[in-house]
Formats: C-alpha cells, sequence, structure tokens
C-alpha cells in the first residue's frame, strides 16, 4: 500500500548555502513554508533567519541549492514575475521625501504596469483596496514623512498588499515600533492571513508574540540550521530555549489564548552568609516618623 503523496507547497528551499561577503551565514539549510499558513521564523541574533526570507524573495542569491516558487526555481522568473507572486516588506524602508501616502502605495502597482498598460481602473481598486483594509485610506493625502511608527507600518504593508501577490514576506515588521503598535500590526498580519487567505511569513524575535501569532514556527539556531519547525504547541518547549537561546525558563499557558507563553527563569541570588555560613542579619529599615 503507498503512501499519500501530499503535493509541494508553492513556497521551499532546499539544502541552502547562502554567504554575505564571502562569510557563510547557513548551509545545508532547507524549509518548507506550509500554504495559507501564518509561518514565523525566529532565532537568537545573527543565526541567519533575514538571510533565510532574502533568499525566499530572491534578494540573495544562494551559493548553492535552490528556493523553488510554485514548482519552479525562482530564478528562473523574471523580476516582474516574481513581484506578481510574492510580496516583500523589508526590515528597513525609507519613502521618498515629499510622498503621499497614496502615492507610495500605488507604487505596489508596478509589477501590474507594462508598456502598453498603463495606471487603470483595477489598479485603482486594487490601491483604494489596500488602504482600506490596512486602515489607511483616511490618510491617502497626507505626506508619509508626517506619520507615526505604527502608521508608516501599515502604509508600507498597504503598498505590499496592493500587489496582490498570494504570498507575503515581512522582515521584522515590528522593529522600532511600541508595544500597542507592534501588536496592531501583528493583528493585521493575522487577519490577512485568517479571512484573506494569504501566506504569510514574518521574522520576529520576539518568541512569546510568535507562538500567539504563528500557525508555523521555524526556529533557526546559530550557525544557520533549523532547529524544529511545526505548530508552536508542540514545537515550544524549556528545553528547546534553553537549547537554541541559552535561556532556561519555564511554559505555561497564554492565559488570553492558550499558546505557549515564555517565562524566563528568576536570577538566583547569592545569599549573604555569615562567617558560620548562617544568613547575616541585616539591620531593620528605619521607620519615619509618624506625622503630627
Amino acid at each position: 500500500m503507498t503512501g499519500t503523496h501530499l503535493p509541494a507547497p508553492r513556497l521551499r528551499a532546499e539544502d541552502l548555502t547562502l554567504c554575505y561577503d564571502q562569510r557563510t551565514v547557513a548551509t545545508g539549510l532547507g524549509v518548507d513554508i506550509p500554504d495559507h499558513s501564518f509561518t514565523v521564523i525566529v532565532g537568537p541574533n545573527a543565526c541567519g533567519k533575514s538571510t533565510l526570507l532574502k533568499a525566499l524573495a530572491r534578494m540573495l542569491k544562494p551559493k548553492a541549492g535552490e528556493v523553488y516558487l510554485d514548482g519552479a526555481a525562482i530564478a528562473s522568473y523574471r523580476t516582474r514575475e516574481v513581484a506578481r507572486r510574492l510580496g516583500l516588506l523589508p526590515q528597513s524602508s525609507t519613502a521618498p521625501g515629499g510622498i503621499t501616502v497614496g502615492d507610495l502605495v500605488a507604487r505596489g502597482r508596478y509589477p501590474h504596469q507594462r508598456l502598453l498598460r498603463q495606471w487603470s481602473a483595477q489598479d485603482e481598486t486594487a490601491v483604494v483596496e489596500a488602504m482600506r483594509r490596512t486602515g489607511v485610506l483616511d490618510l491617502a493625502g497626507r505626506p508619509v514623512d508626517d506619520l507615526s511608527g505604527g502608521q508608516r507600518q501599515r502604509v508600507w504593508l498597504a503598498m505590499v498588499l496592493a500587489q496582490q501577490t498570494p504570498v507575503l514576506l515581512l522582515d521584522e515588521p515590528t522593529t522600532f515600533l511600541d508595544i500597542a503598535h507592534q501588536v496592531e500590526v501583528l493583528d493585521l498580519c493575522a487577519e490577512l492571513h485568517a479571512r484573506q487567505g494569504h501566506t504569510v511569513v514574518a521574522v520576529l524575535h520576539d518568541l512569546n508574540q510568535a507562538c500567539r501569532y504563528a500557525t508555523h514556527l521555524v526556529v533557526m539556531r546559530a550557525g544557520g540550521v533549523v532547529a524544529a519547525e511545526g505548530d508552536p504547541a508542540s514545537v515550544m518547549t524549556a528545553e528547546l530555549v534553553e537549547d537554541v537561546f541559552g535561556l532556561p525558563c519555564r511554559i505555561i499557558d497564554d492565559p488570553e489564548t492558550g499558546t505557549p507563553l515564555m517565562v524566563p527563569a528568576a536570577p538566583r541570588r547569592p545569599t549573604d552568609a555569615g562567617p558560620e555560613g548562617r544568613p547575616r542579619a541585616t539591620a531593620p529599615a528605619a521607620v519615619p516618623p509618624a506625622r503630627g
């Protein structure tokens, strides 16, 4: 009896060797991105998380191995064709000075423009819908430079959405945002995945945010090796966190979502012992005089 052969996901990497300036970041790196998942990549600093995302987006050419998109090597596609299938939100984005929100989001339609097909009603609809879904439609006429960090991040996400790609890659989308704006952006990404059916891949640093939002978790260790991947509830263990990050911890259930919540172990404070090993007595704290 033969087993059932599952179709390959539309985005995957096989046996990658990734380098920066002749420095090898990862070797033998392979990963499958489940279709229609919210996949989050986590790992210690400099382990290759963003490097992997750049390779998946064809921004970095592997020294060895291959990235596949929709069944073909991503290197075989023309740049414009990749941009119709896959959208990328880089780690740091800079808008041209003075550009308005509407004009920046409209740049997401570039992959759909051709010599004989300029701006169309379809483009206009895509831009308006992207701004509506990210909550920035009322900001369309404002300069991007005048916006808060959270607003700007939603505008960049709107530009990526205007590409109308089935796959979205987000490189540390919460960097430099306060906690309220981090949750705002991640809630939006989760909505795009759950309600719109996008395959979302994000690099995050916060393990608890990763476990709360991910449907599929990829944990990388130093040297660019995937230490574990799968459902956060089965992947995130205290042993894994200590092994990969060197951090003793406990894993408990998040009281809001039931997802894994990592609680770092409290540091052990040395005992201030006396000469015979007994704890040294300390003087009581001074009591302030009562107010008369």
